[in-house]
């Protein structure tokens, strides 16, 4: 499992402990509700080439487990929402997308503690952040033993 130490520090949301809410100007996302699945809540922005190569590599994993139980949450710090829409088409990502305008100063990317991108939560069927910053391989094994 990688953790990355920075993220970790001020993070509200830590392994073992259940996942914070995601509030949106306009409209909450419930992780209540995604009870069940299993959801990467993945922090990112269209102008950050770590996180195009994120992308890139969640789509096959997204396709293979998405209909066995499998939900990622896209969360942009994107000022710009037309290269953010552009981004969602060029990496073909068909998973819940939300921007968040704002960069760091955002109530949710505060809230999680997140102060780099890309940076992704890993949520447990019972709502609960069991890694951060899951490499692909990590996420594979661990969807291919939790949705069988």
């Amino acid at each position: 499992m990688l953790l990355f130490a920075p993220a970790l520090l001020h993070a509200q949301a830590r392994i073992g402990r259940p996942a914070p809410a995601l509030q949106f100007a306009k409209q909450d996302v419930s992780l209540a509700a995604l009870r069940g699945k299993v959801v990467l809540v993945d922090f990112w922005a269209s102008w950050c080439k770590p996180c195009r190569y994120s992308n890139h590599s969640l789509v096959p994993v997204y396709d293979r487990f998405h209909e066995k139980g499998f939900e990622i949450v896209g969360i942009s710090l994107d000022h710009d929402s037309i290269s953010w829409r552009n981004a969602i088409r060029t990496d073909r990502i068909k998973w819940l997308q939300f921007n968040e305008n704002g960069k760091w100063n955002t109530a949710t990317a505060g809230a999680w503690g997140v102060t780099l991108l890309p940076t992704s939560f890993l949520i447990d069927k019972q709502g609960l952040v069991i890694s951060i910053d899951p490499s692909s391989a990590e996420l594979q094994r661990y969807l291919q033993a939790a949705l069988k």
